[in-house]
């Protein structure tokens, strides 16, 4: 099982950052985290891809983990991010495209996003936000 120190989510929990945050639940049993944040309530992504790819401030970004090992390769998180896309087009209808940046490096994410419909747009060098990409 995944560990998480809360403080890392503090600001979203306690209002202060506007990313929405959702724990996955399946039979009473959490099992995964799902959020979703628009560019424009992150400036500094969009000056990060700007030499990657146009992100209009109005687009959206999510970041998911399934958190139990014996649910991974198993389309569980697929199916989350499925999910996650499906609601962003029902509470975001006017955004304009949903990007996700992703360390090329982290064959099981990018590989997670193309079974959820996702396609690849762009390659290059970002600095990753989780240590354990570096």
């Amino acid at each position: 099982m995944y560990r998480i120190d809360i403080g890392y989510f503090g600001a979203i929990v306690d209002g202060a950052d506007p990313t929405d945050m959702f724990i996955v639940m399946a039979e009473k049993r959490p099992i995964g985290l799902v959020q979703r944040y628009l560019f424009g309530d992150n400036r500094e992504y969009i000056v990060e891809l700007a030499s990657l790819v146009v992100v209009q401030s109005e687009a959206l970004s999510i970041d998911y983990l399934v958190g139990e090992p014996d649910l991974l390769r198993r389309g569980v998180g697929a199916a989350m991010i499925r999910e996650c896309v499906t609601a962003i087009w029902r509470d975001y209808p006017s955004a304009p495209a949903v990007i996700v940046p992703v360390n090329a490096a982290n064959k099981a994410s990018w590989r997670v996003l193309e079974r959820a419909g996702f396609k690849r747009v762009a390659e290059g060098p970002l600095e990753p936000d989780n240590p354990i990409d570096n």
